[in-house]
Parts: structure tokens; sequence; C-alpha cells
């Protein structure tokens, strides 16, 4: 692990309890290090780190642009074209929460077939 960072606390703690629920609390037998079990738990961690960060820019944006399309018109000149402007508005954010919807939808099939080893 020369040239790479230090797992996480959470890494190290975790590959500690997993060496020692197959060894014992002695870890008698083991032949290797945490170091080595806890850099491995901590790629998965920083895997699943980018996809929250994905997934939270994602709802940021989508909340960004709910709020734009959510400000008042400016200058509309009659019924009919304050109609058709609210009309493109609630288009929008329909699209805007199915592409959301299908994104979160992706993540959630993802991580599910992760889980199950697919």
């Amino acid at each position: 692990m020369s040239g790479e960072a230090r797992p996480s606390r959470l890494a190290m703690t975790t590959a500690e309890d997993v060496l020692q629920r197959i060894y014992g609390d002695d870890l008698h037998g083991c032949t290797v290090t945490a170091e080595s079990i806890a850099s491995i738990i901590e790629h998965a961690l920083q895997e699943r780190a980018a996809e929250d960060t994905d997934l939270i820019e994602l709802y940021e944006k989508l909340v960004e642009v709910l709020q734009l399309l959510a400000i008042p018109p400016g200058s509309v000149s009659g019924p009919d074209e304050l109609r058709t402007l609210l009309g493109e508005r609630l288009d929008t954010i329909r699209d805007l929460v199915e592409k959301t919807i299908q994104a979160t939808a992706r993540l959630k099939a993802e991580r599910s077939a992760g889980a199950n080893g697919d």
C-alpha cells in the first residue's frame, strides 16, 4: 500500500471485523493484513460515494431547474400566452421528473443487481 492512500477508519474497522469473524479474535492463522482487506473495502466505499454524489448532483440540478420554472413570467400579453407558457413549463417539469425517476431506477437496479451478485 505504499503508493495508495490509507484506508478510512470505517474500512479498517470493517476489515478487522471480517478477519475476526473468519479467524477468531486472536486472528490465529490469518495470513493477510487488515490493511489489504480494508483497501478493497475502501475501493467499494469510494465507488458508492461517487454514485451517491452523482445522484445528489442530479437532484440539485432538478431543483435548480424547477426553481427557475417556478419564477412567475415577467410580461405576458394575454391569457392565451400565459396558458401556453404555463403548459410548456408543466411539460418541462414532467419531462425532468420522468428523467430523474428513470435515472434513479437505473441506479437502484444496478445496486440491486450488485447486491444479488448478478
